[in-house]
């Protein structure tokens, strides 16, 4: 243990000044983005279960992705127009004030205050759609203005410190809401209702996220320019295409690189890959969270906060002594095949002891491993990008291609859940092992064209500023699965 500390304390203590302030204030940002974001996500499970119903779910997943294809068209726009920190102090500052809007209506009998569990309860959705355009309109930016800012040095050195305080601020704010919602909470001689704790830490999550423009502007003022080039190669390769006045892409610029580079698509892999297993495991954990709590929307909540809680501190943990440690010692390229292979690990111990303990140990290791590890690892594979696939793919894939993942993985426990519960361990162990097989051939071959990329110092989708390289066959893969394109090809004639 004493090595790894000294490591970990080394690689940091060896960077200069002005990267030990960039990396601190990138970790106090992503302090407040994830102490809110983990208040919303739970929030979004136990307030949907309370309004709607949880067998609902699984059509708010499927749904949610295409409410916010024109969001993110609109994000897209925004991209060619905004400088990167601006982005992430416009999207901060839209949910901040948005989560104090939902905070009120909480509190009113559209929302939880009405226990009557109804699918045309409009409330419910909206709150689901907003909590699920929280990843790819405020998580996501902010890696995808960080990616932009450090370089794959810094990364290694710094990203492990950065997630650390990101968990803190998550441990923090699970367990104040865990807190609240098992201590009858007073102000006086009045008891506050449930409802109310509930609009006290909704609220306070909001009030954490309008402090991230604050810090990022401190940020872009305190660190010098030079300093936030990020890596150097796509750096120069940006600055000449703005000269060129070649830096405006058009809004499905990031949808037209997913299909035309594998790499981009590697990334998408990885992530998917997750999200598959993240919902099969939550599925069953809400599966226990009902059959212990019924309707009662503060046990639930509780229940579910409690476990954010562990994810969060179990994460601290391995951010502060492994991510970076892992990272400089083996390399992105064998980090990469270590995320499928303790997933397997995990997944295995839920299979073959399969009981409400096993099933919460598991989905709280395989989320503390994402967070804490896989996380700064898969986001790193953004830096030698051009900022399409920092900004624009990147929403794509972590709004679109996230839910996609989720609906996939609720569809399969559809179908467990309709025609296969008496052949549970068999289905899922192939399910699993089909899986993690494709995952593993996949990181390998992310890994190693990563690899090849930083040692030939390549920005990779250089040429796609090049109109005449684009494939036709590229447009008309976007066309076939638009609903645009799809009316454009049918009428527009």
């Amino acid at each position: 243990m004493g090595s790894i500390v000294s490591r970990w304390f080394g690689s940091f203590s060896g960077m200069s000044k002005d990267d030990r302030l960039q990396i601190f204030m990138m970790g106090v940002v992503f302090f407040f983005v994830v102490a809110a974001y983990t208040v919303a996500r739970e929030f979004k499970d136990s307030v949907f279960m309370t309004i709607v119903g949880r067998t609902y779910i699984p059509d708010a997943k499927f749904a949610s992705m295409f409410v916010l294809i024109p969001l993110i068209l609109l994000y897209s726009k925004l991209v060619d127009k905004t400088r990167r920190y601006q982005l992430l102090c416009i999207y901060s500052t839209i949910y901040g004030v948005l989560g104090l809007v939902f905070t009120y209506f909480l509190g009113t009998n559209i929302g939880i205050v009405n226990t009557v569990q109804d699918p045309h309860r409009i409330f419910g959705w909206l709150f689901y759609f907003f909590i699920e355009g929280y990843s790819p309109f405020v998580l996501s930016v902010f890696w995808a203005f960080a990616n932009s800012i450090t370089s794959p040095g810094l990364a290694k050195r710094g990203y492990g410190f950065m997630i650390a305080l990101s968990k803190l601020g998550g441990a923090l704010t699970s367990g104040f809401a865990w807190f609240l919602l098992h201590k009858k909470f007073s102000l006086g001689a009045t008891t506050l209702s449930d409802v109310a704790i509930h609009q006290i830490i909704l609220g306070a999550s909001s009030l954490l996220l309008l402090c991230v423009p604050v810090v990022t502007i401190c940020l872009m003022k305190a660190v010098p320019g030079y300093k936030l080039h990020g890596y150097e190669a796509a750096y120069k390769f940006e600055k000449a295409r703005g000269k060129a006045g070649e830096a405006k892409t058009g809004a499905w610029s990031g949808l037209k690189m997913f299909f035309r580079y594998p790499y981009i698509l590697g990334i998408f892999s990885m992530l998917f890959f997750y999200e598959l297993f993240n919902m099969v495991l939550n599925y069953q954990r809400l599966g226990i969270a009902e059959a212990v709590y019924g309707n009662n929307v503060s046990g639930i909540t509780g229940f579910l906060f409690q476990q954010m809680f562990a994810t969060h501190l179990i994460g601290f943990f391995i951010s502060l002594f492994g991510t970076s440690v892992l990272l400089n010692w083996l390399g992105e390229r064998t980090c990469l095949l270590l995320i499928p292979i303790t997933t397997a690990i995990l997944i295995s111990f839920f299979l073959f002891s399969y009981s409400p303990t096993s099933i919460i140990i598991a989905y709280v290791g395989i989320r503390s491993i994402n967070y804490a590890f896989s996380y700064p690892v898969r986001e790193s594979l953004y830096i030698p990008t051009v900022k399409e696939m920092k900004f624009k793919s990147k929403s794509w894939i972590d709004a679109f291609g996230t839910k996609f993942a989720k609906s996939t993985g609720q569809v399969f426990n559809k179908f467990v859940q309709k025609y296969c519960m008496n052949f549970f361990f068999g289905v899922h162990a192939i399910f699993f092992s089909v899986a993690i097989g494709v995952w593993l051939v996949s990181a390998f071959l992310l890994g190693r064209r990563y690899q090849k990329a930083i040692m030939a110092n390549e920005v990779i989708g250089e040429d796609f500023a090049s109109k005449k390289n684009e494939p036709e066959s590229v447009d008309n893969v976007v066309k076939a699965i638009t609903i645009m394109g799809w009316f454009k090809s049918k009428f527009g004639r």
